[in-house]
């Protein structure tokens, strides 16, 4: 299974996307265990999260672009309150 992958993206990214089209998901700070059945595309608008998996650990953030993938055993551990625009495939 391959990890989490992030990178920092631009508005003009997000626009040409049309990400603020997708779901939108937001958690108060929290920690808690989650398993992806499906690849999850996410870009973070806002808060801080830390999301483990074995020895992996990484920190998400406003303007991150996030892709969770399918199979994926996790912890989640949300710092500052998360919004997040999501979308399943």
């Amino acid at each position: 299974m391959e990890g989490i992958h992030k990178k920092k993206m631009t508005q003009d990214e997000v626009d040409k996307r049309g990400i603020d089209s997708w779901g939108v998901w937001e958690k108060e700070p929290s920690e808690f265990d989650w398993e992806y059945t499906s690849e999850e595309h996410c870009y973070v608008i806002e808060g801080k999260a830390v999301v483990s998996s074995g020895a992996e650990s990484v920190t998400i953030e406003e303007g991150d672009y996030v892709v969770f993938p399918a199979g994926l055993k996790c912890r989640w551990r949300v710092e500052r309150p998360l919004k997040k625009y999501y979308e399943f495939r």
